[in-house]
């Protein structure tokens, strides 16, 4: 019988502290202002936190991002360097000299040497 009464006590008062929260006349009582500072306290780390996750997901998108482009200008120079290496043999550059009337020579170099006194 008595826990039925400490049962029943702590509902009502379960209902009235819901009521006065979704009625808002928790706001008015002294213990909330008592609490005020504490209750600003936690809705400022609650702002600071969401702006966190917002800040981090903006840096992944970004990174990735980023990510990307190397990995394109990587290919990028991998091509370059490719057709660079093939245009610079001695074939290709006699084919291109050729069209512009330029041949090769066929004599070999000859190695000059000069004598200091």
């Amino acid at each position: 019988m008595a826990k039925d009464k400490a049962n029943n006590k702590s509902g009502r008062r379960k209902n009235r502290s819901l009521g006065s929260i979704l009625g808002g006349s928790f706001l008015a009582s002294n213990q909330t202002a008592k609490h005020l500072p504490f209750l600003l306290f936690l809705a400022f780390l609650a702002i600071i936190y969401i702006g966190n996750s917002y800040y981090a997901e903006k840096n992944v998108r970004k990174i990735e991002k980023l990510q990307k482009e190397v990995k394109e200008l990587r290919y990028e120079h991998i091509y370059t360097k490719s057709q660079r290496v093939s245009k610079s043999r001695q074939s290709e550059v006699a084919n291109t000299l050729s069209s512009k009337g330029i041949k090769e020579s066929m004599v070999p170099p000859k190695k000059i040497v000069v004598e200091k006194n």
